[in-house]
């Protein structure tokens, strides 16, 4: 199996804006998370790297929503990604928008955000589709050095095996955007081809398996003896 983690660590950009068509994407991913924002509850929210401060996220019902990363603005703890200071089951959601692309080891990131999250907590990743006009891009070489072309783009099934490790239930994962310099993206490419879409998105919990039964299955299933006519609890010598 490929190694997702590389020796170099790469410096994300620190707003949307400095992509081509930056605030294209932005709208676009927004856009998609509005129906799965509401349906988040809980106390904390992270919103973990540059790119996933900027995503507006009003219409998730949590109030209290934390932007962690090293650098940019807007934020309110600066902290790695890869060390968050948080206790273990502590956050009820993780955002961690086009924060894997620039992460130079994204198993240890999903680690981390797994261990943050409380049980049933919910985890967003988006991201750039290699199978696109931004993957192709990536191709040319002079190109390369430059966002958002600089970035690790990960199939969707790779990051779907990683969340499948960690035992994250996926909800909802698609492809949108397939055009990436218009605002739509091309409606009815995205509608028709979306696996040619330029953004990633992918929605799940973690779920978590209980180590001890349940104390009402394990008496339902504990084999019991009939009762006996005319035993008693205690033996009596006659």
């Amino acid at each position: 199996m490929k190694t997702a983690r590389i020796p170099q660590k790469l410096t994300s950009p620190s707003r949307w804006d400095e992509l081509p068509a930056g605030e294209h994407y932005r709208l676009a991913l927004e856009n998609q998370l509005q129906p799965w924002l509401a349906k988040m509850y809980g106390f904390h929210l992270l919103k973990i790297g540059n790119m996933s401060a900027e995503i507006n996220t009003e219409a998730c019902a949590i109030s209290h929503q934390v932007n962690v990363s090293l650098g940019g603005d807007p934020h309110q703890v600066i902290a790695d990604p890869l060390q968050l200071p948080f206790a273990a089951k502590s956050v009820d959601a993780c955002l961690l928008a086009h924060t894997l692309p620039w992460c130079h080891d994204p198993h240890a990131l999903l680690r981390e955000a797994d261990r943050v999250l409380i049980d049933d907590g919910w985890i967003v990743l988006s991201g750039f589709n290699p199978l696109s006009l931004v993957g192709m891009t990536k191709l040319v070489p002079f190109k390369r050095k430059r966002p958002p072309y600089n970035s690790r783009m990960f199939t969707m099934m790779r990051q779907l095996d990683w969340l499948a490790l960690l035992n994250f239930e996926v909800l909802y994962h698609g492809r949108f955007q397939v055009l990436p310099w218009t605002r739509q993206g091309g409606r009815l490419l995205s509608t028709h081809l979306p696996a040619l879409g330029c953004m990633q998105l992918i929605v799940a919990r973690k779920r978590t398996i209980p180590l001890t039964l349940n104390p009402m299955k394990a008496r339902k299933a504990k084999a019991s003896l009939r009762q006996t006519v005319g035993a008693t609890r205690q033996y009596r010598k006659p």
